[in-house]
């Protein structure tokens, strides 16, 4: 089962075969053709090099393309929401091309000419391919060669759910209503949604209409009519999906799961649980491996200042909950005076008397932070995840505010969602850590390889902006 991913229902919607062959192979085939026309237009032979770029450009973008589809797919999308999803994707490809050459020293064999045209040109086509493919569907669409569909209960997970219907036409489904044995009266407030009638005129409407698919939103204490419902349903074609009322939980990476063969289904799960745990691991390991070498100097000059600047340690050890609320150990450059690591520590205020000659400037930069890139290495910390708060604040805020322990769920990091959103230093105020703590279980479910670049690039970004720390 795919994991559920934001707020859709656990239902199995995928979008029709012609987006993914767009994002599989024809986006991909046109990216390896763009390259082909620029290498030979400049003359040169479509060597060797040239094809083992165009076999993992192909592979690679087919990959992203496809796992990252859902950001494209929303009604009349315009400017930036139409131009930064390709952007996006192609810039993640390009980078993962980019550290595979760097890595592998076969970069140097290309045109540098050639490699920046096919860097800058190639979204112009994908945004041509994108037009195609909405235009295409719009005419599926207008043709009624799409699924049709209807929902049984009207609820929240249910309009969400025809929410999505609305907003994702490459869903390629049509919802025709709902049915519901609720008076127009008593549905949710402010909904009052049209019925096209009971439960118990589902089976004939199916007949009927020939629908594809019924959708049963019903709760977990109406199952004797449902199972009653989905007896008189075996009758029709339609495919049946049940959305279950789990959604009064938090569900964090929710998903179907097997025990002995029998079906479980978890709500609350880290995203790092088999391949995904070894993607996390292995990208944390290079990229901080990369990081510390080409920071080395950097290190070493920062080193120096600190001692030179205070007495006292270079590095500042402090106790963090890591990974399933374990203590570990955190290493930070000294930036103040004090080394609190109590059971009351006072989180660093804008003018803090407590700051070193040289601890505001390390810590407005985020250059005390460069020491747990060791903890990485040592597989205590991530470099994207929960920043990781004093042992005295979790015991502080795990009290007040509710699901404050699940962001515990995977390893902490250098730097977060809540971070590059603006929440990044001190939280003077009980709102600032629920907001924080809101977006950091956002990140568990939303988690992929791509998004964790993505927050490293804004963290970049906001680093040299020098925001929000003191």
């Amino acid at each position: 089962m795919n994991e559920i991913r934001d707020t859709l229902p656990l239902v199995n919607v995928k979008p029709n075969v012609i987006v993914m062959v767009f994002k599989r192979l024809l986006e991909p085939a046109m990216i390896v053709a763009y390259l082909w026309v620029l290498v030979r237009w400049r003359g040169l032979p479509f060597s060797g090099d040239y094809w083992v770029l165009a076999i993992m450009s192909f592979f690679i973008s087919s990959y992203f393309f496809s796992e990252l589809h859902e950001r494209r797919l929303r009604r009349n999308p315009k400017g930036p929401r139409l131009l930064a999803p390709i952007v996006i994707d192609w810039l993640a490809v390009v980078a993962v091309l980019g550290v595979i050459g760097y890595v592998c020293e076969f970069y140097q064999q290309f045109a540098p000419g050639v490699i920046a045209a096919w860097v800058v040109g190639t979204p112009v086509g994908l945004l041509v391919s994108q037009y195609v493919a909405s235009r295409v569907m719009r005419d599926l669409h207008v043709k009624g060669e799409v699924s049709k569909a209807i929902i049984i209960g009207v609820n929240p997970a249910a309009l969400r759910l025809a929410e999505r219907m609305e907003n994702y036409p490459a869903l390629m489904v049509r919802l025709m209503g709902f049915f519901d044995d609720r008076e127009i009266g008593r549905q949710p407030q402010g909904t009052f949604t049209p019925l096209m009638g009971k439960m118990g005129d589902v089976a004939a409407y199916v007949r009927k209409h020939n629908i594809n698919m019924v959708y049963i939103s019903m709760p977990i204490s109406a199952q004797p009519r449902v199972l009653q419902m989905i007896d008189e349903l075996q009758d029709t074609t339609a495919s049946i999906y049940f959305v279950p009322d789990i959604y009064v939980f938090n569900l964090i990476q929710a998903r179907f799961d097997y025990v002995g063969g029998m079906a479980v289904m978890a709500i609350c799960e880290t995203p790092f649980t088999g391949m995904n745990n070894f993607v996390k691991r292995v990208s944390d390991v290079l990229l901080a491996t990369v990081i510390l070498l080409m920071l080395l100097p950097v290190l070493m000059v920062i080193a120096i200042c600190v001692k030179a600047t205070s007495p006292g340690p270079v590095i500042f050890k402090q106790r963090r909950y890591g990974l399933d609320g374990e203590e570990i150990v955190v290493y930070k450059f000294r930036s103040m005076t004090v080394l609190e690591d109590g059971a009351n520590v006072q989180q660093a205020t804008k003018g803090d008397a407590r700051l070193t000659k040289i601890g505001g400037f390390l810590r407005k930069s985020s250059l005390d932070e460069l020491p747990q890139f060791v903890n990485v290495l040592q597989g205590r910390m991530s470099i994207v995840g929960p920043r990781p708060h004093a042992v005295a604040h979790n015991e502080l805020y795990r009290k007040q505010i509710k699901g404050y322990m699940l962001r515990h769920k995977v390893k902490p990091g250098i730097t977060g969602w809540a971070q590059v959103n603006g929440l990044r230093g001190e939280t003077e105020t009980l709102d600032k850590m629920k907001a924080r703590i809101e977006f950091d279980l956002e990140y568990l479910r939303r988690w992929s390889l791509s998004f964790d670049l993505w927050i490293i690039v804004q963290t970049v970004r906001l680093v040299l902006r020098r925001e929000n720390a003191y």
